[in-house]
């Protein structure tokens, strides 16, 4: 038998592969049929390459895509919640311990202005210097992380520091000097929750023990030691913040300020919004004695200036701005600037 030539050999393998085709496409819905993926590239028509590709490699066209997941229905991510960045309430994302981050809102107001202050003078040592009513005011608050997953539960150890200071600094007569410090370090035991209540979102919930001096001495000491506690809210753009406490007893002869839960009562209530960059913050205080009752508000508006930094402006009115004027009301409009932690 004489050796088939190319060409002859060529026309039995195409026939070939003519029949096998046609024995798979017998049981398609259609006669239309293609021989090879590379034939399938060369449909232009977007739909009729995908049914040819569909039919090469068995796939069903005719099954229904899978329906898209409403809007509505996105899972909430973390990354929306102002609580959970600050506090690292996120499981999923980056939860470091020992690293420094902000704790209360770190400003200053290079012009502050409190009427109260107009007439009166303070002691520092054996002399008495009289009081400028405009002054310097600041804020310097950190916290971090010491513990992680308590015990492998859902709570973290936090320490956190604040300094709020008011400087003299346009007193130059005087030197300059700072009427006074206050000094806060605390120990939280932070627990993340997640659990709702009249349309806002619980978002954590903290105990400790805070601590709060001026560190001068007698007669112009002042301390108190209290155990406190927080719950963070959240509704949207809108944060809510209740905090407690209840003061440590002393002893009548340590006790340098005997009568400051009768100024600054048993907690305070602070709320926050957030909109186009800009925050608005109100703080509450009651001494809820309704027979003389106390208290204070603090109004507040942040706008964005750099990146991280934002103009501010902050009205006091009440008692317990420090604690060396606890017992004395203050009445305070300031303008400076915030580093900002929710952009």
């Amino acid at each position: 038998m004489k050796p088939l030539g190319a060409n002859r050999q060529k026309c039995i393998f195409m026939i070939l592969i003519f029949l096998f085709s046609l024995a798979g496409a017998g049981n398609a819905k259609t006669r239309d049929f293609y021989l090879s993926p590379q034939d399938c590239s060369q449909i232009e028509d977007d739909e009729a390459r995908l049914e040819c590709y569909d039919r090469i490699f068995g796939r069903d066209s005719n099954l229904p895509e899978p329906e898209p997941i409403e809007e509505d229905e996105q899972p909430q991510l973390e990354d929306d919640s102002y609580l959970a960045k600050v506090w690292e309430l996120d499981e999923t994302g980056p939860r470091g311990k020992f690293a420094i981050r902000m704790h209360r809102s770190n400003y200053i107001l290079p012009f502050s202005y409190n009427s109260a202050l107009g007439g009166t003078s303070f002691k520092e040592g054996d002399s008495a210097m009289d009081v400028n009513e405009t002054e310097v005011k600041y804020q310097i608050s950190i916290k971090s992380k010491l513990w992680q997953d308590v015990l492998g539960k859902n709570m973290d150890l936090w320490f956190g520091y604040t300094q709020r200071s008011f400087w003299q600094f346009y007193n130059f007569d005087e030197s300059a000097p700072f009427r006074e410090t206050n000094y806060e370090p605390e120990v939280l035991l932070n627990f993340r929750t997640n659990f709702d209540v009249l349309g806002f979102k619980g978002r954590m919930v903290n105990v400790g023990f805070n601590h709060q001096s001026n560190g001068r001495s007698e007669p112009t000491s002042r301390s108190w030691n209290r155990i406190v506690g927080n719950m963070g809210f959240e509704k949207g753009n809108f944060v809510l913040l209740l905090g407690a406490w209840y003061r440590i007893p002393e002893s009548n002869e340590d006790d340098d300020n005997p009568n400051i839960d009768d100024y600054l009562g048993p907690g305070e209530i602070q709320g926050y919004y957030f909109w186009n960059q800009q925050r608005f913050g109100v703080m509450l205080r009651n001494s809820l004695d309704f027979d003389d009752n106390r208290g204070a508000v603090q109004l507040e508006w942040s706008f964005p200036l750099f990146e991280k930094i934002g103009g501010y402006i902050q009205y006091f009115n009440g008692y317990g701005e420090s604690l060396l004027d606890y017992d004395s009301s203050s009445n305070r409009i300031g303008i400076g600037f915030i580093l900002t932690d929710w952009n």
